[in-house]
């Protein structure tokens, strides 16, 4: 056994054998996996091996796809067979808001190169004759759907990683893993110990212990999952006999999936009375056992699947299996490097080994390799949870996820499971005034607030939801008066130390501002992509704070460390520091009479201390609304008096408080982008529009500035652009095809109501070189197109009188 490495990977199922394959394809050779038994002994094995690009978020989706073309490249390169059958698949829709999900996905597959197809029912007949159309509306056909030998797949993985240099240790358990100061690690295992640079954990079941071993919390949970495989189906052996397969069925409805398996049947099943499987970690000696037959938790479903499929009552079952396999409380992977902890990588949680694993080892393998990956990551990506989450909230937030596997995903959607659990001193006050509850982060954060004889529940929807009056009233409020809103979903940072502004100027692309300034700012790869979108206030030579997307906490503090520098601090103080935006004409105002300094010369994007009541303050005359604003923050113990004095004022001017669906709306008035819309590691600052932030005299090599040089001198090809869209009842909310001469040209990032100028708002991109005042596209919305107009001038201050004046 080699007892030094410079990659040693945790866990032999399909996603660490995809990890050590890609991390060989990029060139890294001195990598290594060990396995505590053979080859597959964990989810792997007992896998119904089914894959299929359908995912509601994009990127995953393009990963998924990528995944399922890598089998073909897989045989040629081993010689030997996945078991691939590419058979084909189609998802079921028996109502139309289902029918309207199915509609939404394909138009996102027009831009991606996916060749998905909406059919009729009396198509479904003739693609799956198995299925019984009654009631079913319609259907989403992936002709790359299909299923393998999960088995055969990830010995191909691991063949292949082997002729690139990589080493396999089976039967070879690891006890410890103990870092050492220089970062590296000691990998302690029942054959010895084995020294390496950086360790991956793929530890499937077993990924909860694996981590525990470092001190590192994963949130995932194992579910105890079932599948029926049946005998022989006379109408599959006659298609078997005829020369053809049966395509994959997914019936959301039924909760179910089903494939062709020999010359019966398969059919899988997300039952709602589900069950959580060793929710006090998983045993060591598990492995090739199943678990006990349960057909009373799947009792329903079955009933429900004879209605669909008719076919499966002429079959006995063959067999049954039932194991466990792990999820997210999302359901997504959670991949990357482990914020806080050096050298230690995540490939676990990857709930669809055999449609996700390819595209999980593809990304890990660039980030480990490269420092970057080629597309944006954050669905996947670990740090989206921070040190908040426990496992009492990870267990009823996966249950949930597994019970919603096949339910409708819409867009206004906040699932109930483990909430409220974090909140801040505020959530008493605004639900006595009728918030309705969204949350980010685990943080609960007001969408709206209903008045009387309003309900206090958002229904999800496609289209524009019951949100839609309280919204108008909300911006309303803000455009005629004075809106209040609590600043809790802004992440917030100090940056202290004598070397403060020289690290800014290097990990920031935009000027870092004068004392009792304030600068937006990009903050890039080295690639030159979007990775934080800043403001930066300057409090005191030395003494900085930061603002960004409240969920991007873990995910920025881990870029920050990273690149930190000798004789700085930097805290992420989010939920130390909180307080409120108030925005509108009357804004100066309410602040004006609650303090005793004079603001009438506090110009935009100035930042001061003020004593505001009786609380110490800074504040910023800057918002997001894109109206005369001032972000007012002060520490948490004294977030309710600060209340007190802003709304006792406020009730003078007509003050009102507004939440994230008014915010959404007031900042498609100005174009304002958005976090993980508009701005993501996707998108360059140029494509954007975020380069005219950048600094490009400052004298200083900040990370990101040769790539960000490069494209300014060479251009862009695409360019973000606003769009008013002759809409029905339903707004865009992301990755709409817009088309232009009959082609699709670009896509939507976000858009939305906007109610002040009462007009339909989209932002996209589209060809540079089109991309003029007036130009006319059309924008498909849930399989309808909708001629839509590029707009340049703001519905809203256009001049900017008002937000700067």
């Amino acid at each position: 056994m080699k007892t030094t490495t410079r990659v040693a990977i945790i866990g032999g199922g399909v996603v660490g054998c995809s990890v050590l394959y890609h991390l060989t394809k990029l060139g890294w050779s001195d990598v290594m996996l060990i396995e505590r038994s053979e080859l597959t002994s964990g989810s792997t094995w007992h896998a119904a091996g089914g894959f299929h690009t359908l995912n509601g978020d994009t990127n995953m989706a393009a990963l998924q796809g990528y995944t399922i073309k890598l089998y073909k490249e897989l045989e040629a390169i081993t010689g030997m067979s996945c078991g691939l059958h590419h058979v084909g698949g189609v998802t079921l829709a028996d109502n139309q808001e289902r029918f309207d999900m199915l509609k939404a996905e394909r138009a996102k597959h027009r831009f991606m190169g996916l060749e998905t197809e909406i059919v009729s029912p009396e198509e479904i007949k003739k693609i799956a004759p198995v299925t019984n159309i009654d009631g079913i509306i319609g259907g989403l056909y992936d002709p790359l759907d299909g299923h393998l030998d999960p088995s055969g797949t990830t010995h191909a993985y691991a063949k292949a990683a082997r002729m690139g240099g990589a080493s396999i240790e089976t039967h070879c358990k690891v006890i410890e893993t103990n870092q050492r100061a220089d970062g590296t690690w000691d990998v302690v295992t029942e054959k010895g110990t084995i020294h390496a640079e950086h360790i991956v954990n793929a530890g499937g079941l077993w990924a909860r212990e694996v981590g525990a071993m470092a001190g590192i919390y994963f949130p995932l949970h194992p579910m105890e999952h079932q599948y029926i495989v049946t005998d022989e189906v006379p109408m599959i052996a006659a298609i078997i006999d005829g020369g053809g397969e049966h395509p994959h069925v997914m019936d959301p409805a039924g909760e179910s999936y089903l494939r062709q398996e020999g010359r019966g049947l398969c059919i899988g099943f997300y039952e709602q009375p589900c069950r959580p499987w060793a929710v006090d970690g998983t045993p060591w000696n598990f492995g090739h056992e199943l678990l006990p037959d349960d057909f009373d938790k799947i009792e329903d479903s079955i009933d429900f699947a004879y209605k669909r499929f008719p076919a499966l009552a002429e079959a006995g079952v063959k067999s049954v299996i039932h194991g466990p396999f792990t999820f997210a409380p999302d359901g997504n992977p959670l991949v990357g490097p482990v914020p806080g902890v050096r050298n230690y990588w995540s490939a676990c949680a990857v709930m669809a080994g055999f449609s996700q694993g390819g595209g999980v080892g593809l990304m890990l393998a660039q980030w480990m390799t490269t420092g970057e990956c080629e597309r944006d990551t954050a669905a996947m990506d670990v740090a989206r949870y921070g040190n908040w989450i426990t496992p009492g909230y990870t267990r009823p937030k996966v249950i949930e996820n597994y019970q919603k596997r096949f339910s409708i995903a819409y867009p206004n959607e906040e699932l109930p499971a483990a909430r409220p659990f974090r909140t801040t001193p505020m959530y008493d006050i605004f639900d006595d005034m009728g918030a309705v509850w969204g949350h980010q982060y685990g943080m609960e954060i007001p969408n709206y607030f209903a008045a009387d004889g309003e309900a206090r529940y958002e229904i999800p929807s496609f289209r524009r939801s019951n949100a839609f009056d309280a919204t108008a009233r909300e911006v309303k409020a803000v455009r005629e008066a004075v809106g209040i809103n609590e600043i809790h979903n802004f992440g917030k940072y100090r940056v202290k130390g004598a070397g403060a502004r020289a690290w800014l100027d290097r990990i920031m692309a935009g000027r870092v501002p004068q004392k009792g300034r304030l600068s937006l700012t990009p903050m890039l790869s080295p690639k030159g992509r979007l990775i934080g979108d800043f403001t930066i206030s300057c409090l005191g030579e030395g003494d900085f704070q930061l603002t960004a997307s409240y969920g991007a906490q873990a995910y920025h503090m881990r870029w920050f460390l990273q690149n930190l520098d000798e004789g700085v601090t930097v805290d992420n103080v989010s939920d130390q520091v909180n307080g409120f935006q108030i925005a509108g004409p009357k804004a100066r105002e309410v602040l004006q009479a609650c303090t005793r300094s004079d603001i009438s010369d506090m110009r935009f994007l100035d930042v001061r201390r003020l004593t505001v009541g009786m609380v110490e303050c800074v504040v910023q005359r800057v918002s997001y609304t894109g109206d005369l604003g001032y972000e007012i923050y002060c520490d948490l113990p004294s977030q309710r008096a600060l209340w007190g004095v802003l709304w006792g004022e406020g009730q003078n001017h007509g003050m009102k408080p507004f939440g994230m669906r008014a915010m959404m709306s007031l900042r498609l008035d100005k174009f304002f982008g958005s976090w993980l819309s508009e701005f993501s590691p996707d998108y360059t600052a140029a494509e954007t529009g975020l380069d005219r932030f950048i600094s490009f005299k400052k004298p200083v090599d900040f990370i990101g500035r040769a790539a960000a040089e490069a494209e300014r001198d060479a251009g862009v090809s695409r360019k973000l652009c606003a769009f008013e869209v002759d809409a029905d009842d339903a707004d865009v909310v992301a990755y709409e095809p817009i088309w232009l001469d009959g082609d699709v040209v670009g896509f939507c990032t976000s858009g939305g109501y906007s109610h002040f100028a009462q007009k339909s708002i989209a932002l996209g991109f589209v060809p540079v070189e089109r991309a003029r005042e007036g130009l006319t596209v059309e924008i498909e919305i849930l399989g309808k197109k909708h001629a839509a107009r590029l707009i340049t001038e703001p519905l809203f201050d256009a001049d900017g009188a008002r937000m700067r004046g």
